[in-house]
């Protein structure tokens, strides 16, 4: 008998409230997220199905309310009132002077909470319902804003427990948590570099007020919001504790989420040790805060006190040094990280910004200088928040000069001159000078000498730290020149720097076995292969298995370091954004020197050989000029081309409607002029046709190549084997026309599965890819001569 539809809706409500509760108001969640997403899938399916069943209040009822055009306003029952603010310890000790001579009491009790930087509302609860929320607005009269709170989830739609008034108004904050915030620009930010996406905001308060006046709730139901109730308003056909901190504990209980940083303390004493335990905690809190709240905590004493102007006598905020500030921007530098990322900083005139004088301040990347449109000269809004590196939020641009002008990212790094490039589809911009760039070195030379690399035994963090920042290594190729005595030296220097200096040293006892060894290491890794070569350098988006693949298809680094960026197209799995990243990286004249200094100082590549027969088929003009990018050529439209103008010389010379009597529509042939009419352009496709012409006079004659039996298949290796490495392994199957992955998928062949596999083999066989053991591996390399002993 299936189960009665009102009674699982109810249970179904019951359930999904509690969760909200417990996970909003107690910080203890009861079941993990996926679970309470099933909860409401089914509850949403059930009142669909039964929609006269469908509450108000109902869990899923918090979004789906169309569009509004307006706010209409509201007009708060009892006035939402500011607070006045004391900045100083003899500011809260006159306002505790104040209360003890008004109303006798030497050392009054108040309640003391932090003050929230987000937006104040007041919600209105009748029968225990929410049926209105406003904002504060001018004090007497703030706007309509039910629907977007309604998709609060801290916020209840239905009092809990029992007792509450006939209307009961809540006052508090709805705010954004860091962390969320954090993580909402970061989605925002990815998707922006797609086309799409939200806005990202521009701090957690501005994200809280913008997200609460979406006139589209869904909107709203999409930022991450919370709420902290902090006191109430009218009252109604019911009664609250004596006291605020009673209430607070009360309101709690009815399902509002409280601070947990309230407390009660007594006296001026108590304020001002809350004050200083809030302050440095701050920057460990998962939300922004501008101050403390003081509150006395008996409200017969509050009415006694009564009101000033707008504001209560008998409660104040001590705020903290303001966070934000505005300055002048100066200009605007690029920093460059260890693995090249350049960075906008901008320069400011100095400005104090929460008790620290700021005069940089991060601009992240140049779509976020695009979008806050940041030019210089421009009066700029300053945050610092926690440990956070001071960060440029906004600009006032009605104190913008009227002849300021856009700014945009420079063509050069600014330490070393080689071209900077933007991530394909991403917003960073790099260094492509990854050898020859001061600013990269320690991550080049770490990277260099690392086991898959060149593999130099015994040069660590540590090491390379300080022949860096000692001066014994300007480039890579610099470890080829090392001596024992200046590895002995640098270490003496860097121990007398750092005070740690052994008595053994200081007795005159030289340990220098560690150095010897360390030059050995180095001199071993002069042989290597052109695909551990390759990978050393380092270049963006080349790894262990593109290196390997341009040293099998090209065979020759005299040759790899000289073709234009189409001609690695030509290697299978190899795309633009790749291709584009190594051509960026030999088009440096600092890298080329350091790879010259390299062969110089007797590094050796002992397996050249001639390009592989395969690029033959890869080599038609036509092809070449697909690969080129040009806007709108097709490779259709590229063989049109081809046909017609068969070299490079012919297409850079012929007219606009040559190329239309070929068979391009005349927008494709007004793109491909336009394109060759940039002289880089021109040099590329000239470049691209010397070097096709070379790669054909150097391929061999006979282009047949035996099929291996993997040919086609992708393998993944996981688990430890006892016979011999992972890596030997893949380098057999590889020989035998296998394609290797690290990870499992759909279109994996075959996974083999040494002890302790994991979570590759369970995938695995949860797809139901063919998994060999070890013992089957062992059998098949050797039945293709390719077995331990072969």
């Amino acid at each position: 008998m299936s189960p009665d539809p009102a009674a699982r809706i109810a249970e179904l409500c019951r359930q999904l409230n509690d969760a909200n509760y417990r996970y909003h108001v107690l910080d203890d969640p009861a079941i993990p997220d996926a679970e309470y997403d099933r909860l409401l899938r089914e509850l949403d399916e059930l009142e669909a199905a039964h929609p006269g069943l469908a509450s108000p209040d109902s869990p899923t009822q918090r979004v789906g309310a169309a569009p509004s055009g307006a706010f209409d306003e509201v007009r708060h029952a009892i006035p939402m009132l500011s607070l006045g603010n004391a900045f100083s310890e003899e500011e809260v000790r006159d306002f505790v002077r104040r209360i003890d001579e008004r109303i006798g009491r030497e050392s009054p009790r108040f309640s003391v909470e932090p003050k929230l930087d987000g937006l104040a509302i007041s919600l209105r609860y009748e029968g225990g319902r929410f049926v209105q929320g406003a904002t504060r607005g001018d004090g007497a009269t703030g706007e309509d804003v039910t629907a977007n709170l309604r998709t609060i989830k801290a916020i209840p739609l239905a009092l809990r427990g029992e007792g509450w008034p006939g209307v009961l108004e809540v006052r508090g904050e709805v705010y954004m948590p860091l962390d969320a915030f954090k993580a909402y620009n970061a989605r925002a930010l990815a998707d922006a570099g797609k086309g799409g996406g939200d806005k990202v905001l521009a701090n957690p308060r501005n994200g809280a007020a913008g997200s609460l006046r979406q006139l589209d709730p869904r909107v709203t139901a999409r930022r991450p919001l919370a709420f902290y109730a902090y006191g109430t308003g009218a009252v109604e056909g019911g009664t609250l504790p004596d006291t605020h901190s009673a209430t607070l504990a009360r309101l709690r209980d009815w399902g509002f989420p409280v601070s947990a940083q309230s407390e009660v303390v007594e006296g001026a004493e108590g304020l001002l040790d809350y004050y200083q335990r809030m302050g440095e905690a701050r920057d460990g809190l998962p939300f922004d805060i501008d101050g403390v709240v003081y509150k006395l905590d008996d409200y017969e004493g509050q009415r006694e006190m009564g009101f000033v102007s707008r504001a209560p006598r008998w409660a104040i905020a001590h705020k903290f040094p303001a966070q934000e500030q505005s300055t002048l921007l100066e200009g605007i530098d690029i920093q460059i990280g260890r693995t090249g990322a350049a960075t906008p900083v901008a320069r400011l005139q100095p400005v104090q910004v929460a008790g620290v004088v700021v005069t940089n301040a991060t601009l992240h990347n140049a779509d976020q200088i695009a979008r806050l449109d940041v030019r210089l000269g421009d009066t700029v809004i300053v945050r610092r928040a926690g440990d956070v590196i001071p960060e440029v939020v906004r600009v006032v641009p009605e104190q913008r000069a009227p002849d300021a002008a856009p700014w945009t990212m420079p063509d050069a790094c600014p330490v070393c001159g080689s071209e900077l490039v933007r991530d394909e589809g991403g917003v960073a911009w790099r260094c492509s000078g990854g050898l020859a760039c001061a600013a990269q070195r320690k991550e080049a030379v770490r990277h260099f000498a690392s086991r898959r690399a060149m593999d130099i035994e015994g040069l660590g963090e540590r090491y390379i730290e300080d022949l860096s920042d000692l001066g014994y290594l300007d480039s890579v190729a610099d470890l080829y020149r090392l001596s024992l005595e200046d590895l002995l030296g640098m270490k003496r220097r860097a121990d007398e720097r750092d005070g740690t200096t052994p008595e053994t040293v200081k007795g005159g006892k030289v340990a220098s076995k560690w150095a010897e060894n360390l030059i050995e290491a180095i001199d071993r890794s002069r042989d290597t292969t052109l695909e551990r070569f390759l990978f050393a350098l380092g270049i963006q988006h080349v790894g262990e298995s593109t290196a390997k693949a341009l040293a099998n298809w090209f065979g020759d680094l005299a040759l790899i370091r000289r073709l234009p960026w189409p001609l690695f197209k030509r290697v299978p799995d190899i795309g633009g954004e790749v291709a584009r990243s190594i051509g960026h990286f030999f088009d440096q004249p600092g890298n080329q020197q350091v790879i010259d200094a390299l062969l110089e100082r007797g590094v050796r590549i002992g397996d050249t050989h001639a390009p592989s027969p395969q690029l033959r088929e890869g080599l038609a003009w036509s092809t070449l000029l697909a690969d080129l990018e040009i806007p709108r050529l097709t490779p259709l439209r590229a063989g049109q081309v081809a046909a017609a103008f068969g070299d490079a010389k012919a297409v850079l010379e012929a007219p606009e409607h040559g190329f239309v009597t070929a068979g391009l529509p005349a927008d494709t042939a007004r793109a491909l002029v336009d394109w060759r009419a940039d002289a880089a352009h021109a040099r590329l496709l000239a470049a691209t046709g010397e070097a096709a012409d070379t790669l054909l006079a150097r391929l061999p004659a006979d282009e047949a190549r035996p099929a291996g039996p993997l040919d086609g298949l992708t393998v993944v290796l996981t688990g430890t084997l006892s016979a011999m490495t992972r890596d030997d392994a893949k380098a057999r199957l590889e020989a035998l026309g296998a394609k290797s992955a690290g990870s499992v998928s759909k279109k994996t062949s075959f996974v083999v599965a040494g002890e302790a596999a994991g979570s590759k083999l369970a995938k695995a066989e949860s797809l139901g890819v063919e998994v060999w053991d070890e013992a089957r591996l062992l059998d098949f390399l050797a039945s293709h001569g390719q077995g331990i002993d072969a």
